[in-house]
Parts: structure tokens; sequence; C-alpha cells
């Protein structure tokens, strides 16, 4: 997983993988620093004293609710590469779709690591690893596949990935900001021009 495996997780027991369902749904509607422990708990069904012999402080609940959500998107974003045709542009492509679903199904307010980021912005908070490790990794993965598109030199690829990547961030800060419809939709045939004039050449 990238930098974050490095990152301290606990093990979940029953209790908390409530406290996480709980802490997942509000700090993904209200904002991590308007979310307390209190209400984690109160909405989890346990106590104040369970959620921190659990997870020990609040910090660490962030960074299990973001580490968990990342692998989630990992794994949802593998099946539907796999499910890709083997060729370049399909997989590249294949990202903002399964994006565009991902949003529909557990994106209503954008990127959740980016909204993070906006409260998460001190290097030396456990959850700052887990946020830029995302967003490397998803930089990593478009530069991958655009070296793949046949004809493209090494310089020329590294640059297709950036700008596949600045795509998709804007795709889902626009999607979060609801200012028009669809920008994933809207991202993905701008990534498909730019492959189209990218294999032309």
């Amino acid at each position: 997983m990238g930098t974050s495996e490095e990152l301290r997780r606990i093990t979940m027991t029953p209790a908390a993988r409530r406290a996480l369902v709980a802490a997942e749904r509000l700090f993904y509607d209200r904002g991590i620093h308007a979310v307390g422990v209190d209400l984690i708990a109160a909405e989890a069904g346990v106590t104040k004293k369970t959620l921190y012999d659990r997870f020990g402080s609040k910090e660490q609940i962030v960074v299990e609710y973001l580490a968990d959500r990342d692998e989630r998107w990992r794994a949802f974003l593998a099946e539907r590469l796999d499910a890709a045709p083997p060729v370049p542009r399909a997989r590249i492509l294949a990202v903002f779709d399964a994006s565009r679903a991902w949003m529909a199904e557990n994106g209503s307010k954008g990127c959740s690591m980016v909204n993070a980021h906006a409260e998460i912005s001190d290097p030396s908070h456990p959850a700052h690893a887990v946020i830029t490790g995302q967003k490397q990794w998803m930089l990593d993965l478009f530069t991958r596949l655009a070296r793949d598109v046949e004809g493209l030199g090494p310089e020329a690829a590294d640059r297709l990935g950036r700008t596949l990547m600045l795509l998709h961030e804007g795709a889902l800060v626009a999607h979060g900001l609801q200012v028009f419809p669809d920008p994933v939709a809207h991202a993905r045939e701008e990534a498909a021009a730019l492959l189209a004039g990218a294999t032309d050449r």
C-alpha cells in the first residue's frame, strides 16, 4: 500500500469496526475537526473508553478511516483495471470510469483524501502520509499506464501521466463542489482526446 504500509495500524475487533464505520460516515459528511470522539462512540454504540482502548487517540481513528478508504478504493480500481481490455488507452480510461462509479456509490462530497488534506496539512500528523501516499500512488499509476502508450518516449509519457493526474484530481474536486454536472465524465472525454492526440503523432 505504498507509504501507508509504514503506518501503525490496529487490529479490528467488532467494536472497533463499528466505531470505524461510524467515524467514516461522520468524518466524510461533517469533516474531521467537526467530529469528536464522544459522537463517534455514541453513533457506534460503544463507550468512549472502549474507543480509546481500541484506537488510542482520535488521530489513529483518522488514520484508520483514511487507510481503510484508500484500501477499498485501490481494490475497487484493481477490479476495473483487470476487466478492461489490455490496451493502454482502455486501461487509462478505465481509471476515470472507476472513479465515476466510486463517486456515485461513495463520494457525494468529493474525494475523501482531498477533503482530509484541507484539514490536515501538517506532515507530522500520522494521517498525512496516507493522504499524500494515495495521491503519489495515483500519479505513479497514471505514469505507468502512460508509459505503455505506443510511440511515447519516457519524457512524453511522464508528462502525459501528470496531465492525466491533473484531469482526474480536478474532476474529483469539481464533483465535490457540484459546480457542473458529471465532471468525471467530462475529464474522461478530455483524457480520451488527449490520448487520441498522443497516439496520432
